[in-house]
């Protein structure tokens, strides 16, 4: 007998519009988006990317805004954010689900739309947002992108991790001789500490990444950058972050906030770089203490931690990253969602 072929899953995903997807150099929510829409074409599902007009990728592209509005200052974002959120929930028909990974803006348009509505959190810098995803929870289906970053109040669908594609993190198995500081320059991002136990244990530091806060860096950053024992290298792209990270003797993680995720932090044990990091958010998540990195809790602590992570063997750390943190393994986790979700939805409709 003849079989029915069943038709590819729909899906809109929703991309923030702050940079390019992927973005060019920082953008750790479009490259999330990245990774996993080019996951799910690779799968078989007809995904249309809702993104800055200069996008690339191989789903079907929708792009009101023509780039992303931090690269651009003369574009107003609210303008473009706007319009963008719009141009999808006026298409929502032609889906099966929306993959919002924009933050909390489109759950405003939720109810107005029959398509399902899957957001994840990126994570909650504060609880100034908490009201609009507290309204939502009976409506909405919230993925976290680790246990730690569970907002108590709110109510989850599942816990999935991100993924990183390893072939752009080649393994290290030797490296140079210099600490790293790989993220935001920003407070919570402990860029002075880097520089203090860089310091303190006589060895050179890299700091890598755009400033987000130019008032801490012209006055506590700035000022110690001699280009020698402490060097600035800028914002950097995919094509350099694999040899930066690799080169690394560990990456310096001392972060004074709950860290959501830390894209960094993976990628850097992807090339066999250990991660010295504050005992904070998803980092128990992510570095197996003692093996792949150190969770430290002090300043002591993190200085005895950098000569014992020269010691451990780059090859284990790497091997920590496989499997947990691969993007097939991400990808796999969102598909198994959406065709759950999607089932529920489709019977909720029938009856």
């Amino acid at each position: 007998m003849p079989t029915t072929r069943q038709a590819p899953l729909r899906v809109a995903m929703l991309a923030p519009i702050s940079w390019r997807v992927p973005p060019r150099r920082y953008g750790p929510w479009e490259l999330f988006t990245s990774l996993l829409t080019e996951g799910l074409v690779e799968r078989g599902v007809d995904v249309t990317l809702f993104a800055t007009a200069d996008s690339l990728t191989s789903a079907r592209l929708v792009g009101t805004a023509p780039t992303g509005y931090s690269e651009d200052d003369r574009m107003d974002a609210k303008v473009w954010e706007a319009m963008h959120i719009a141009t999808v929930f006026e298409r929502a028909s032609e889906f099966d689900l929306i993959h919002n990974s924009f933050d909390y803006l489109p759950l405003a348009f939720s109810r107005l739309v029959d398509t399902p509505v899957v957001t994840t959190i990126h994570g909650f810098s504060s609880d100034v947002s908490l009201p609009v995803y507290q309204r939502y929870n009976d409506h909405g289906s919230y993925v976290a992108i680790s246990d730690a970053d569970r907002h108590p109040e709110l109510d989850y669908v599942a816990t999935i991790h991100h993924g990183i594609d390893l072939g752009q993190f080649p393994f290290r198995e030797v490296s140079d001789d210099y600490l790293l500081f790989f993220g935001r320059i920003h407070p919570h991002k402990g860029v002075v500490e880097a520089i203090d136990l860089a310091e303190r244990v006589g060895m050179p530091l890299v700091i890598a990444g755009i400033v987000q806060d130019q008032a801490y860096f012209a006055e506590l950053v700035e000022p110690r950058i001699d280009g020698t024992r402490v060097r600035y290298v800028g914002p950097v792209g995919p094509a350099e972050r694999g040899t930066l990270l690799g080169g690394a003797v560990a990456l310096l993680h001392l972060i004074s906030f709950d860290e959501p995720f830390g894209f960094s932090v993976v990628e850097s044990m992807a090339c066999g770089t250990p991660v010295i990091a504050h005992d904070r958010g998803s980092m128990p998540e992510l570095i197996r203490h003692g093996e792949s990195g150190f969770l430290v809790g002090s300043p002591d602590e993190a200085a005895e931690a950098v000569p014992a992570a020269a010691r451990l063997d780059r090859a284990t750390v790497r091997a920590s990253v496989r499997g947990r943190f691969e993007v097939a393994r991400m990808v796999d986790d969102y598909l198994e969602l959406y065709l759950r979700l999607v089932g529920r939805s489709l019977v909720a409709r029938a009856g």
